[in-house]
Parts: C-alpha cells; sequence; structure tokens
C-alpha cells in the first residue's frame, strides 16, 4: 500500500513576532522623532530617539541570535549573489525573507538611523543646554559637530526610507508580490511546490536580547555614569 505525500500548508511563515515589531514599532517612532524635532518639542524627542536606540540595539543582537529570516547572515549576500540575484530572479516569485537587494537596503538603513541616534547622543545645541546624555563625554566643539551631524545624517535617512518605499511599491503593485502583508501578519502564500519551513526562534534568546538592549539603553540614558 503507497504512502500519500505530505500535503503542505498553504501558508509559511516568514517572519517572527519580534522583527515585525521592530519593523512597525522603527515606523511609529521614527515619524514621532521627526515631528517632535520639527516641532522643538525635545522631551519627546529624546524619548524617542531613547526607544529607536533600544530597538536598534535588540535588531543587531536579533541579527545573530534571531529567527532564520532575521539573520545577517541569510539575508547580506556578496556581490556575485546580488548579481545572479537580478539576472534570474522572478519578481513574482516569493522569496524566504529578505532578498540579496531587499537585504542590503534594512542595511543601509540600520546604518543611517544608527548614526542618526549616536550623533544625537552626543549632539550639544548651541547654548550648550538641550544636549544628549553623552555630551559630557565629548568636547563642546565636538558635541556641535555631532548635533550638525545628527541633522544631516536625518536628511541621509529620509532619502534611504524614501528609495525603501519605492523598493516596496514596487513588488506589490508591479508584481503583485505582497511584501506587506507577511510583514504584518508574519505569513504569506506557499507558492506551488515550495517547502520551505516556517521560521523558528527562541524565546530565551529574545528575552535575553531585550534585557541586554533595555540595559544598555538605561545605561546610555544614564550617560554612562552609572556608579554616580
Amino acid at each position: 500500500m503507497s504512502s500519500q505525500p505530505e500535503t503542505l500548508p498553504d501558508k509559511v511563515k516568514v517572519w517572527d513576532p519580534f522583527v515585525r515589531v521592530f519593523h512597525w514599532s522603527m515606523i511609529t517612532l521614527f515619524a514621532i522623532a521627526w515631528w517632535s524635532g520639527e516641532n522643538h518639542d525635545m522631551d519627546r524627542h529624546q524619548q524617542a530617539g531613547y526607544a529607536i536606540f533600544a530597538l536598534v540595539a535588540f535588531r543587531v543582537f536579533w541579527g545573530f541570535a534571531g529567527g532564520r529570516t532575521a539573520r545577517f547572515a541569510q539575508f547580506l549576500k556578496g556581490p556575485g549573489a546580488i548579481l545572479t540575484y537580478v539576472r534570474t530572479h522572478d519578481p513574482e516569485a516569493p522569496s524566504d525573507g529578505h532578498n540579496p537587494l531587499g537585504g542590503w537596503s534594512v542595511a543601509a538603513l540600520l546604518g543611517v538611523i544608527s548614526a542618526v541616534t549616536l550623533a544625537g547622543l552626543f549632539a550639544v545645541d548651541v547654548d550648550g543646554i538641550e544636549s544628549g546624555p553623552l555630551a559630557d563625554w565629548v568636547s563642546f566643539d565636538a558635541g556641535r559637530m555631532a548635533s550638525q551631524w545628527h541633522e544631516g545624517v536625518f536628511k541621509a535617512a529620509l532619502a534611504v526610507i524614501g528609495l525603501h518605499i519605492l523598493a516596496i511599491s514596487y513588488y506589490q503593485v508591479l508584481n503583485a508580490n505582497d511584501l506587506i502583508g507577511p510583514m504584518i501578519t508574519g505569513w504569506r502564500d506557499r507558492a506551488k511546490g515550495e517547502t520551505t519551513p516556517d521560521v523558528q526562534w527562541s524565546p530565551i534568546m529574545a528575552l535575553a536580547g531585550i534585557a541586554a538592549a533595555g540595559a544598555l539603553t538605561f545605561a546610555v540614558m544614564n550617560g554612562l555614569h552609572l556608579a554616580d
């Protein structure tokens, strides 16, 4: 009596909840930081910055300890892999997490957002009153330079975000490849014949990452003067 082949479900989980929470929280917090900065609400601006710092710290940790699709090693590929992808990929075919181009787009976003946040931590305003928590670790001139970098790199971040949105729109609208839905639910449709397993992650590692990011953020908020 021949055995029947196992029937796979119609959906496959490609994003763990921590990647999804990071994604949507970052969008929200970046908007708050932008709005509060434009309206000179520095208390809210600084609070949003601390939250962004914590998110980035966790995402870096999760890039090494998270689920398959969260790991940098899974989506940061070399030039050869990128060229092969550009030449041979089917735009309508779903990918297991970020494709090689999308992966470097994510890396660029993390890079510019990290740069904006770090510059803000050392920034000093003209009067030396509204300063970042790490401003006393650098000279006044260095703090002023950090403030200028904070504003300048922010504009670069807007450009990178704009390119990211255009890329998502290209796949979402022109190629009918839904990228937004899976980032909300974690699930995408399984392609015909696809055997990709659901993404798995460790709750223990997630808790460790949250604790580490929280502790680092607390230390930064206190200017790294924990013994004072």
